[in-house]
């Protein structure tokens, strides 16, 4: 029985759902989405004086609330989870530019939607708000896509990751990036002429990446995962009282050494303990996600995950924009700060429902030319995968301006190379018979 919204009820979606689903991975994938959402709504700060917005985090006023981040910085999980998913699409030997294509579209289909909005929007806005408004908003609009530019990156690693097939290969693969960092961190923090090779340390999302790949697989047994999350857990706790490390697992905006911009070490340490717990924790998940009504939550979110993702963050400002304007701001140490708290958090939540059923066919429907049936041609895959790296590199620079200075420039090239790649496997060749 569908349901007055137009989703199917618990029962018909339990029906449907193939035997061989791993359940958890979706619970896990939702749980981190709806974390990073609530995350940003809570945190999020902002305030207009002489007409400049102030864009900031509590965590900048309220230190005491970073050791919090430990629990909230959840992003290794999206990683985790996708590479896992992704896994049994792979076949060794196929295309990899054709299904690395058919991995993104789904991804990229909804972001074309977002962007004009933002074009839309920004022109609206450009005249009406002081430019020290309007610019903040301009370069907030698409910072959140730095997650599509790393997850292409990770993806497109697929054939290399695909080789963890025992434990020792995984062992290799994490110590690898673990120790590159490591070493990186040596580098730029004793000579900040290295700085720039902090963001080889993106190289970080192959970790959960990896741990995803091995549980896929059965390749740790629980018991060894919960001892490998003690034993990084306390090095990494080493890493913050001993070392130049700061306990905020998130931006904070307050100029000291950040754990995400670029990823530090530190963050490294978090992905391996959250992706090892994921392991331990997969059969008692499993077991609740069978509930029909605990199922029914997490499919019906994950069908429009991308949705949730992008337009809390219009939402987000939105909201903020218009209680700054009446003189409203969520502030630390402005007045009425717990009541405005919990009417922008009611208004958020719900905003982004009612975004959420409306928008959700943006990711769930073809869209004309992106959607076209692949075909490719020898070579043009290998090409067209070239040119989704580029446009995922792209993606991870253009959130340093966002949709304006050379944040344009940016996502102009991310289009191109996005439109080239389509081109290149649409027309006449052979159909890849590289399975979605």
């Amino acid at each position: 029985m569908t349901t007055l919204l137009g989703f199917p009820g618990p029962a018909e979606l339990a029906a449907a759902t193939p035997v061989e689903r791993d359940r958890a991975l979706d619970v896990m994938r939702i749980t981190a989405l709806v974390g990073v959402v609530a995350g940003h709504t809570v945190m999020a700060t902002s305030v207009i004086r002489d007409g400049v917005l102030i864009w900031d985090n509590l965590l900048t006023a309220t230190p005491a609330l970073a050791g919090l981040t430990w629990v909230f910085q959840v992003m290794p999980l999206f990683f985790f989870a996708g590479a896992a998913a992704c896994l049994s699409t792979w076949r060794p030997g196929g295309e990899w530019g054709v299904w690395l294509m058919r991995r993104c579209t789904r991804l990229f289909r909804p972001v074309f939607f977002y962007l004009g909005f933002w074009a839309v929007a920004l022109s609206v806005l450009r005249p009406l708000l002081p430019r020290h408004v309007y610019e903040p908003v301009a370069g907030i609009s698409i910072q959140l896509l730095w997650f599509l530019g790393a997850y292409v990156l990770v993806l497109a690693a697929m054939p290399m990751l695909s080789r963890i097939t025992t434990a020792g290969r995984l062992l290799v693969g994490v110590t690898a990036v673990y120790g590159s960092i490591a070493v990186i961190d040596v580098l730029r923090l004793h000579d900040p002429a290295f700085a720039p090779l902090g963001y080889l340390n993106l190289a970080v999302w192959l970790i959960p990446a990896m741990f995803g790949v091995a549980f896929r697989r059965g390749l740790l047994a629980r018991r060894v995962a919960l001892a490998i999350a003690a034993a990084l857990l306390m090095i990494d706790v080493a890493l913050v009282v001993f070392g130049p490390y700061q306990l905020s697992m998130v931006g904070t905006g307050d100029h000291q050494l950040s754990n995400t911009n670029p990823p530090s070490l530190l963050l490294a340490g978090h992905a391996i303990v959250l992706s090892a717990l994921a392991i331990c924790a997969a059969p008692v998940i499993t077991r609740w996600a069978h509930r029909p009504r605990v199922w029914w939550l997490a499919a019906v979110g994950n069908s429009g995950a991308m949705t949730l993702y992008l337009w809390h963050i219009p939402v987000l400002l939105g909201v903020h924009l218009l209680f700054d304007q009446m003189g409203w701001a969520r502030y630390p140490g402005l007045p009425h700060f717990a009541v405005i708290s919990v009417m922008q958090l009611i208004l958020v939540v719900t905003a982004v429902g009612w975004l959420f059923v409306v928008l959700r066919g943006l990711e769930n429907n073809a869209l004309p030319g992106w959607d076209a049936p692949i075909v490719a041609a020898p070579g043009r895959g290998t090409v067209a995968g070239l040119l989704l790296l580029v446009a995922g590199a792209a993606t991870l620079v253009a959130v340093k301006w966002g949709l304006k200075d050379d944040g344009l420039i940016c996502v102009a090239v991310i289009l191109a190379a996005l439109t080239g790649a389509r081109m290149l496997l649409t027309g006449p060749g052979t159909a890849s018979d590289c399975p979605r």
